[in-house]
């Protein structure tokens, strides 16, 4: 289309030079008009003047023609300059648009299918200091402006200019950003902290949506030097205040409980408060991450930040052991009342909410009171995405040894974000979870540990009425049986689901449960 515009226009150029030259031509080969002089040459005056004299036959002055006829071709001529312009400029516009169409981009090489990109992507917003928010540094929206031929208009290249222009419709398309989801690294002395580390740079799939930034406590060089190891890849922030708290004489062998909880305080603090994130993903020095961990946070963090029900995300099921959940689904979430911790995620209006009465020891049996829960849940998985290779700790191996060193970790990348999560909403999850809980058959537990007259795998209901018969009967079952502010570990409306010889238990109050005792505790 371009080549044939330049054809006509070098066509134009010659026919207007080939008249012009024609026109010259005719007048230098005229006779003289005039009065004649002397040299033989026309000059005006006399009796008959330029423009006013009659020619034999009554004609017109020949020479007052050409006067008009020069007047003409001047005309002419502006006429022509203009239309040359008006060619060269659609020229222009049709090599534009087809150079357009051509153009390759930041993200690969724009399709023809009949759309013209007219901007490049804005240009990335400067970065600010450190006192603005960086999920909007990093993530401010990207305005696309496309041009794209409107169908109801004729779009052939001999058109007017002003046709090609007004054929033309801007389509803008907002492409919503991906937040930034810090990983924040507790750590105090422990080397393995490179277990640690090295899996969480492994398994994640981006720096700038993922930064890791490893918080040390405890002042000790030979863990901060395996942390400085990482260089660029980790962010270390170190604890300023190493010094002993002052505690009760009775207290003195929890001075590091004590030590723990300030540690979290000024971590968070530095997370969201000097760092300016909205969320943040805790885990500490001595947990290993799933493959999909990642994944799995990335997908959660939509439903937690429009569910006001929810307060924490967790990678972490008490009840993760061998035998009791089911290895074939990995992708089987639930929501619980108790908080799990071990690699969660925090919201900073939730930091907002717990920081000015962050407690001074005891930080993870303080979330679970009522008073800071508020009836809010958590959402965990049936298989943990995080483990703990720690037995050494404050804890002196209390639960590793009888339960954590049983949790088994998945293995299986499962692709939540492209799974529809919304039966997690409260709304959505209840009315489901109350149903397949009461209307699954109710047994006793020497039934189904003989697993006479059973038939196939479930679910069946084990129903306890007090504290203590919740206890036997968890022992029973090989849960924990341990409760917090009345709340059974990975239990929701008093219920704890899991597998016992391969069929799916549920462990639960009588039905019409409203609200739970916290003086099982």
């Amino acid at each position: 289309m371009v080549r044939k515009r330049g054809s006509l226009i070098l066509c134009g150029a010659f026919l207007f030079v080939a008249c012009n030259g024609l026109l010259l031509l005719f007048l230098w080969g005229r006779t003289p008009i005039g009065r004649f002089g002397e040299g033989g040459g026309a000059e005006p005056g006399g009796r008959e003047e330029w423009g006013v004299a009659r020619i034999k036959g009554g004609g017109t002055n020949l020479a007052g023609e050409v006067i008009r006829l020069a007047e003409e071709v001047e005309l002419e001529l502006k006429t022509q300059k203009e239309l040359l312009k008006q060619i060269q400029s659609h020229r222009s516009l049709w090599e534009k648009r087809k150079e357009m169409g051509k153009r390759e981009t930041d993200g690969g090489k724009i399709e023809e299918k009949g759309q013209h990109k007219l901007s490049p992507r804005l240009p990335p917003v400067p970065p600010k200091d450190n006192s603005e928010n960086k999920d909007q540094e990093k993530n401010t929206p990207e305005l696309i402006i496309t041009a794209v031929p409107d169908p109801k208009v004729d779009t052939k290249p001999d058109n007017e200019i002003k046709e090609l222009t007004d054929n033309i419709k801007l389509e803008v398309t907002v492409i919503s950003p991906q937040v930034v989801i810090p990983i924040l690294v507790i750590a105090c002395d422990r080397v393995t902290v490179k277990r640690s580390l090295d899996k969480l740079i492994q398994y994640r799939t981006s720096a700038e949506l993922y930064p890791i930034i490893v918080s040390q406590d405890c002042g000790h060089a030979e863990t901060a030097r395996v942390i400085g190891s990482y260089g660029s890849q980790v962010t270390l922030i170190s604890q300023p205040d190493l010094s002993d708290i002052l505690v009760r004489p009775e207290h003195r062998k929890f001075q590091g409980y004590y030590k723990i909880a300030r540690h979290y305080r000024w971590a968070l603090n530095q997370v969201f408060n000097t760092l300016s994130y909205s969320s943040v993903v805790i885990v500490e020095d001595d947990l290993e991450v799933a493959p999909d961990f990642f994944e799995y946070f990335r997908a959660l963090h939509p439903i937690l930040t429009s569910d006001p029900t929810l307060w924490c995300v967790s990678a972490w099921n008490d009840n993760g052991r061998e035998g009791l959940v089911d290895p074939g689904k990995a992708d089987l979430l639930y929501r619980t009342d108790f908080f799990p911790g071990l690699g969660w995620m925090l919201l900073k209006d939730v930091w907002d909410e717990l920081e000015p009465k962050w407690p001074a020891a005891f930080w993870d049996d303080w979330m679970r009171h009522p008073e800071q829960r508020k009836e809010r849940s958590c959402i965990r998985p049936e298989i943990s995405r995080t483990i703990t290779f720690g037995r050494k700790g404050v804890s002196l191996g209390q639960f590793f040894d009888q339960y954590l060193r049983y949790i088994i970790l998945n293995t299986d990348f499962v692709p939540f974000t492209k799974q529809d999560l919304s039966y997690l909403m409260k709304e959505n999850f209840d009315v489901n979870f109350v149903k397949q809980v009461y209307s699954a058959p109710l047994i006793k537990v020497e039934e189904l540990q003989q697993g006479g007259g059973l038939s196939g795998t479930g679910p069946y209901r084990v129903q306890y009425s007090s504290r203590d018969s919740f206890k036997v009967l968890a022992r029973h079952l090989g849960v924990m049986d341990d409760l917090k502010s009345g709340v059974p570990r990975a239990g929701y409306r008093g219920v704890v689901s899991f597998l016992s010889r391969g069929r799916r238990v549920f462990l639960t109050p009588p039905e019409g449960w409203t609200k739970y005792d916290v003086s099982w505790s």
